[in-house]
């Protein structure tokens, strides 16, 4: 048995910092479907590891942190993909998405603020198409089984692990003493996932390192305890590409940017929509090219308008490609509303409703700590935890 450690390859990950060495990247860049390899800016369902990796899905965890309003980049690059999931794989599989509320706790200590957001988050899932009856949704205080396998799996990380963390480092230049939970939570992370024994996670290429420690600390802990409990969890890749801010395509879409107008909250009304995209920054140039490093602003345009269509990138382009941008602008506004407006609708209606979102939680916190106390109860067993 290969010590943890000692494995060179993941030397090389975690002293240079980095999510995946080269090989990794283009090995996770190519997750396979069984559609063709897509081409620059087109978007499949499903995207899958390498035919040498792939293993039947029969388990699916991922989760979301209710802090702040839900924006298009949240509901393209998760919420949309785990409506899909789930509607084409609850029939043979285990699902789960979970409201991470004690991540939450590493950015805000605002008791009714995470209550309020909560319940926010919940209903907006709802909204956007969860369905309770064909996945586990429910928010992780609920079951205590996530903060005591990761105080296990804590036991055995290194620190070195957590020192290169690409995530801690960016976010924690903005605190002047950044807390612990900040530094720990990738194995709260890896302890959500394999609590569930998850076969795959839908996560964007951002979260591939914290990937890649869980399957790491699954490993390390089979071989420490002797054991065979945990598999082996591979990743399902966002079929969409990151969604930048309206107003600086450089960076992510985000709820902390204070400019209202970098982002398209999922609640935002059809005039908000349409304020917000006719004034997105884009350039002088006539017709519409998607072409990522010569014209950022647009081609992140073009992207949300292919995601919330489903029409390919070059179709988009060939039908704008002699306009000028408002029109194009003008199509990307009619889609949006045409999908957003529904969701917006049946969340207001949800809100209204504040006992049905709190049993919703409760009825699948339930669920889940059914499912959690039979791994939990083999991890203390293999522990020694008596």
């Amino acid at each position: 048995r290969r010590n943890f450690v000692e494995s060179s390859e993941m030397k090389s990950l975690f002293r240079a910092g980095r999510a995946l060495s080269s090989r990794q990247q283009r090995r996770n860049r190519n997750y396979c479907t069984a559609e063709p390899k897509r081409k620059s800016g087109q978007h499949s369902k499903l995207i899958f590891d390498s035919d040498a990796h792939k293993k039947p899905i029969t388990r699916i965890f991922s989760g979301i942190q209710p802090t702040g309003d839900v924006h298009l980049g949240n509901y393209l690059g998760a919420i949309k993909n785990w409506v899909n999931l789930q509607n084409q794989y609850s029939g043979s599989s285990k699902i789960y998405f979970c409201i991470v509320d004690l991540h939450s706790l590493t950015t805000s200590l605002n008791r009714d603020a995470l209550v309020k957001s909560t319940r926010e988050l919940t209903a907006t899932l709802l909204a956007c198409g969860i369905d309770p009856t064909k996945a586990v949704l429910y928010n992780q205080s609920k079951v205590s089984g996530h903060s005591e396998l990761s105080w296990i799996l804590t036991c055995l990380t290194p620190m070195s692990m957590l020192k290169t963390m690409t995530q801690f480092k960016d976010k924690s230049k903005t605190q002047k003493d950044p807390l612990t939970g900040l530094y720990s939570y990738p194995i709260l992370m890896a302890a959500d996932i394999l609590l569930f024994k998850a076969s795959h996670v839908p996560v964007g290429e951002d979260q591939i390192q914290h990937i890649e420690l869980t399957r790491e600390l699954a490993g390390k802990f089979n071989r420490s305890f002797g054991v065979d409990l945990f598999d082996i969890p591979e990743v399902l890749l966002t079929p969409t590409r990151r969604v930048m801010s309206l107003r600086d395509a450089t960076k992510k879409m985000s709820k902390s940017d204070p400019s209202e107008l970098s982002r398209i909250s999922i609640n935002d009304s059809a005039d908000a929509i349409r304020e917000k995209i006719t004034r997105a920054k884009t350039d002088l140039i006539s017709g519409v090219t998607y072409e990522p490093d010569n014209r950022p602003e647009v081609a992140n345009l073009v992207s949300m308008f292919s995601a919330m269509s489903g029409r390919q990138v070059e179709d988009i382009c060939s039908q704008y490609a002699k306009t000028d941008l408002l029109a194009f602008k003008k199509g990307l506004i009619d889609v949006t509303v045409s999908e957003l407006e529904p969701i917006r609708k049946e969340y207001l209606r949800l809100m209204n409703d504040i006992p049905f979102l709190d049993k919703i939680l409760q009825q699948g916190g339930d669920k889940a700590n059914a499912d959690a106390s039979e791994t939990l109860r083999h991890v203390r067993s293999a522990a020694g935890l008596v």
